[in-house]
């Protein structure tokens, strides 16, 4: 449903192609009728019985393959499309800004080691599946604090990540809606895309209205670092008034693919760096029913009738 929501044609004034198309063939039809001639001299009710054969002429002929392959190509040639793809000359995977929540509650041990511990490892397993794509960090608790710039160098980002520690950060509480403030504002703020992915175990409710006060410009995924049980509706709230994908944390590598499929998704959505995304032609592939056609006028005998 979303490939047919999205066709379209690239270029659908050739359509307009497909007018004579129909009126020739059309035109043809109404010839192939071999009792047309005799109902303008003959009456309609006796003429029923003089005709052997009343029936229209065979629509498989030179002529309606003729306008059948005219149809074909001029779908063909308004480019029929419901896919995005990259340039080639582009860079195809846009940053992504992770925001690491860096608090006492994220010293809990119902995600072993810690959470912010099993966040590290999640952060390094995204990075990994995510190769050479730009991540910068931002850790934040009563206040947020940038901690690296957008970056393909995924050791540096690792390490960083690894000195963060809740005895470092100058203020307690929740400031989840000035750290995407930032990190939205370190995102490209053209059309290249980007994704803010949020690790976290809560979000107080100050910061839900926060949010929705000012959302940022590039969307959202959030990672929730609960154990299994534990109460997710702060996060549901969040992803709710961000409009982003919550994904939750699980023992395997599930959650890891689900979060680098959301980010792919949302930036696909979103321009790339360089000369940005393009429609995909689907129109090469009535090439080979046009072939097909062709075929016929090698054929002896077979000649416009």
């Amino acid at each position: 449903m979303q490939d047919l929501a999205a066709f379209h044609f690239i270029r659908p004034l050739w359509l307009l192609a497909l007018l004579p198309a129909l009126g020739l063939f059309l035109l043809q039809h109404y010839r192939s009728d071999a009792a047309e001639r005799w109902r303008r001299v003959i009456d309609p009710e006796l003429l029923k019985y003089l005709l052997i054969n009343g029936e229209r002429g065979s629509l498989v002929t030179p002529n309606g393959l003729l306008l059948l392959a005219w149809g074909l190509a001029a779908v063909a040639i308004a480019g029929p499309t419901w896919r995005l793809e990259a340039s080639p000359f582009a860079d195809n995977k846009p940053p992504v800004m992770v925001v690491l929540k860096v608090t006492d509650s994220m010293r809990a041990g119902d995600l072993a080691p810690t959470r912010l511990d099993r966040a590290r490892q999640k952060l390094s397993d995204l990075l990994a599946a995510r190769e050479g794509a730009a991540t910068g960090l931002i850790a934040y608790a009563g206040s947020a604090h940038m901690v690296l710039p957008p970056t393909s160098d995924k050791d540096v980002l690792l390490t960083m990540a690894g000195a963060l520690s809740p005895g470092i950060m100058p203020l307690d509480g929740d400031a989840l809606s000035t750290a995407i403030a930032m990190a939205d504002g370190l995102l490209p703020q053209d059309d290249q895309g980007g994704t803010i992915l949020v690790l976290t175990d809560t979000v107080a409710a100050d910061q839900i209205a926060e949010l929705s006060a000012r959302r940022p410009r590039h969307d959202a995924a959030i990672l929730g670092l609960l154990g299994q049980d534990q109460d997710m509706s702060s996060l549901q709230e969040a992803a709710r008034v961000l409009g982003a994908d919550i994904i939750p944390t699980t023992v395997d590598q599930s959650d890891v693919e689900a979060i680098d499929s959301a980010i792919d998704r949302l930036q696909n959505t979103a321009a790339v760096a360089g000369e940005g995304r393009f429609w995909q032609e689907a129109g090469y592939w009535l090439v080979f029913p046009l072939l097909l056609l062709a075929l016929g006028w090698f054929r002896r005998g077979w000649v416009l009738t």
